[in-house]
C-alpha cells in the first residue's frame, strides 16, 4: 500500500487510494509536472516479484498505450520506482458500468444500444491494432455524466493466465463474462471479446448474470455447457432482433459468432427497426458443442510422432513388390500424358481466346448527365450497362455519380459497366429534441451515423431542474435544419448548482433551516436575538446570501429571534447543539 503524498517516480504525487483488486491497486493522484489528475495503477506487491509475470505486464502495457480512441481511457506512462510498477492513466470522473446496473437494475434498449455501440467501436480500434482486451466486464467499463463511455485496464488482462481461476477474488468478477474456449485454456481472439460483449448485454437488459455458481470453476462450467438462459423470458420489453444479438454474441461456439465486432455493431444499428419486428429466432449453423478441432489436431501430432519414433525394419524384396514398381511406373507415364494433356486445353480455351480477344476501350465520362443519356452514351461506346440508385449530398436526383470501372479507365469491348445515379441528399431534418432524453436522442441520432456530443450547462433556476438532470434544455442545431451523416450536433442537459434559499424573506424557522443543513451536509451555526417583533425561532438574517452556490462542508450562519424578556431590545449569543457564532461576522 502507498501512503498519501508519496511520489511514484518523483512525479505522480497520490492524493489517495480509489479502487482495489486481485492484480493492482489504483490511486488517485497529482501529475506534478503536468499539473493534472490522473488514475495510477500500482502492481501488486505479490505479483511484482514474478520476473515473467513483470516482463508481459510491462510489454502489454506499452502495447496499449499505443491505443488512441475516445471511448478508450488513455495511458500516459509505464514504469517502475523502487520496486513498484505502475500505469499513469487518464483519470475518469463517473461511475462503472456496474455501478449503473446496480443503481437502475434494467437499462433501456436506446442506452443499451449506445453503450454497446460506443464499446464496439473502442474495441475496433484494439483489435485492428492487435489487442484483444480479454476482460470485458462493467467493472472496466466507465461512464461520465455526459453519457460517454471509457474502457478500462487494456493491456494488464492479457497479462493474466489460467491460473487465475484457482485465486481467490482474482477472477470471480472476471469468470461471469469469461468465454468457454478461454476457460477451457485454449487461447483467446476477437472472438472471446465479442463473446464477453453478448453476456455484458445480457445483464444491461436484464440486470443479472446469465450463469451463478458458488466458485469460479462452476461458472466457468455452465459457460462451456450451459445453455444461455432467454433474455425476452426475463425482460418481455426486449425484441426477439436484440436477443439474436446477444444469442449470436455470446454463442459456445466461436463459429456462430460474429466474425468483428463492426459486424455486430452493423447488426444492432438496424435491430429497433421495423423490418425486423417480426423477425424468428437465430438457428446457429454449427453445433454448439463442437470444442474438438483441438483434440483431434493433438492427436494427429501424436500419431506422428509416434511414427517418427518407429525403427526401420528391413524388408525382403518378393515378385509382388516388382508388380507394385513396375506399375507406379506405368502410372507416372499416365500422369505424364495427363499434365500434357490439361496443358494444351488451358492454352486452346483461356491463353488463346485471351491473345486474340478484341482491344480494350476506354470508359466514357458520364459524370453529371442525366441517367438516360449516361446509359445511352455507354451504350454506343460499345458496353453492356447495370444502373444502381446511391445517395448523394452533392448531386442532384437522377445525375450520374460515378461508374464502375471509373471514367477514362479501358475495359472489355461487350463488359457490363455499372452506372452509379443520385437518388438525392441522404441528409436528416434536425427536430426539436428540448425536453426529451438525451440518452434516447443521442443513440436515435447515432443510428443514422450523426456525431451526438453531449455537455452540461448551468441553469439559473436549479430547483426547476432536480430530478430532471437527463433532459435536454438546448441544442446547437435549431429545428428543421438539415444535417448529414458525419455531422456533429451538440445536445445540453442542466448543470445543476446548489444555491441557498432566501431564508429571511420567506419566514424560515430554526427547525427548518436545521433540515436544510442536514441534507446538504452543511455546518450550522445559530445566534439568537431578543426582538417583540417575532415569534421565537424565526431566522432574522444569514450568510451566505440567498442564491450563493452551496458546497459540502460549508459553515452557514443564521440569526434567530427570540422573544423580548424587557422593554430594552438586546442582542444575546446562545450556543446551538452544533455551534455558535456572534452576529457582528455578518449583517442582519
Amino acid at each position: 500500500m502507498i501512503a498519501k503524498g508519496q511520489k511514484i517516480n518523483d512525479r505522480y504525487e497520490i492524493e489517495k487510494l480509489i479502487g482495489e483488486g486481485g492484480m493492482a491497486n489504483v490511486y488517485l493522484a497529482n501529475d506534478t509536472i503536468l499539473d493534472r489528475k490522473v488514475a495510477v495503477k500500482v502492481l501488486r506487491g505479490d505479483l511484482a516479484g514474478d520476473e515473467k509475470f513483470v516482463r508481459r505486464f510491462q510489454r502489454e502495457a506499452l502495447s496499449a498505450s499505443s491505443l488512441s480512441h475516445p471511448n478508450i481511457v488513455e495511458i500516459y506512462d509505464v514504469g517502475e520506482d523502487d520496486g513498484n510498477f505502475y500505469i499513469v492513466m487518464e483519470f475518469i470522473e463517473g461511475k462503472t458500468l456496474k455501478q449503473l446496473i446496480k443503481k437502475r437494475g434494467v437499462l433501456s434498449l436506446p442506452e443499451t444500444m449506445d453503450i454497446m455501440l460506443q464499446l464496439l467501436d473502442a474495441l475496433a480500434s484494439a483489435h485492428d491494432s492487435y489487442i484483444i482486451h480479454r476482460d470485458i466486464k462493467p467493472q472496466n467499463i466507465m461512464i461520465k455524466e455526459s453519457g460517454l463511455v471509457k474502457i478500462t485496464d487494456f493491456g494488464i488482462a492479457m497479462a493474466l493466465n489460467s491460473v487465475e481461476l484457482t485465486q481467490t477474488n482474482s477472477v470471480m468478477g472476471s469468470v461471469h463474462y469469461l468465454p468457454p474456449e478461454q476457460a477451457s485454456g485454449k487461447g483467446s481472439t476477437i472472438r472471446s471479446d465479442i463473446y464477453s460483449l453478448g453476456i455484458l448485454m445480457f445483464e444491461m437488459l436484464t440486470g443479472k448474470m446469465p450463469f451463478k455458481g458458488d466458485s469460479a470453476v462452476e461458472i466457468a462450467l455452465k459457460h462451456m455447457k450451459e445453455p444461455l438462459p432467454s433474455v425476452r423470458e426475463i425482460n418481455p420489453v426486449v425484441p426477439q432482433s436484440v436477443e439474436n444479438i446477444i444469442l449470436k454474441a455470446a454463442a459456445k461456439n466461436p463459429k456462430n459468432r460474429y466474425r468483428d465486432v463492426r459486424e455486430m455493431a452493423e447488426d444492432i444499428k438496424t435491430s429497433l427497426d421495423e423490418e425486423r419486428e417480426n423477425e424468428q429466432k437465430i438457428v446457429f449453423k454449427y453445433p454448439e458443442t463442437d470444442f474438438s478441432d483441438t483434440k483431434v489436431v493433438t492427436a494427429q501430432k501424436e500419431e506422428k510422432k509416434e511414427e517418427k519414433d518407429e525403427k526401420p525394419v528391413a524388408k525382403q524384396i518378393t515378385e509382388e513388390d516388382k508388380i507394385e514398381k513396375s506399375n507406379k511406373k506405368k502410372m507416372i507415364i499416365i500422369s505424364s500424358i495427363i499434365a500434357v494433356f490439361a496443358c494444351l486445353m488451358i492454352f486452346i480455351f483461356i491463353i488463346l481466346p485471351k491473345a486474340t480477344a478484341s482491344k480494350d476501350i476506354k470508359v466514357p465520362d458520364v459524370y453529371g448527365m442525366e441517367i438516360s443519356k449516361a446509359e445511352e452514351m455507354i451504350k454506343k461506346a460499345g458496353f453492356k450497362l447495370e444502373s444502381k440508385q446511391k445517395a448523394s449530398d452533392d448531386v442532384e436526383e437522377n445525375l450520374v455519380i460515378e461508374t464502375e470501372p471509373s471514367k477514362n479507365r479501358y475495359a472489355k469491348k461487350g463488359s457490363t459497366i455499372i452506372i452509379y445515379y443520385s437518388s438525392g441528399s441522404k441528409k436528416i431534418e434536425v427536430d426539436d429534441y428540448v425536453g426529451k432524453n438525451v440518452y434516447e436522442i443521442k443513440a436515435k441520432l447515432e443510428l443514422d451515423n450523426i456525431i451526438v456530443v453531449v455537455e452540461e450547462k448551468e441553469v439559473t433556476d436549479s430547483v426547476k431542474y432536480e430530478g430532471k438532470e437527463h433532459l435536454i434544455i438546448e441544442q446547437s442545431i435549431s429545428k428543421g435544419e438539415k444535417i448529414s451523416p458525419g455531422e456533429k450536433i451538440t445536445l445540453y442537459i442542466p448543470k445543476i448548482l446548489s444555491t441557498y434559499p432566501d431564508m429571511v424573506t420567506d419566514g424560515w424557522t430554526l427547525d427548518r433551516a436545521t433540515e436544510f443543513c442536514e441534507k446538504y451536509g452543511l455546518t450550522l451555526k445559530v445566534t439568537y436575538k431578543e426582538t417583540a417583533d417575532y415569534e421565537d425561532g424565526i431566522v432574522l438574517a444569514q450568510s451566505p446570501k440567498a442564491n450563493e452556490e452551496i458546497f459540502e462542508n460549508d459553515t452557514f450562519k443564521i440569526v434567530v429571534s427570540k422573544k423580548a424578556v424587557t422593554t430594552t431590545t438586546q442582542t444575546t449569543t446562545t450556543t446551538t447543539t452544533i455551534s455558535s457564532e456572534n452576529t457582528s461576522n455578518f449583517g442582519e
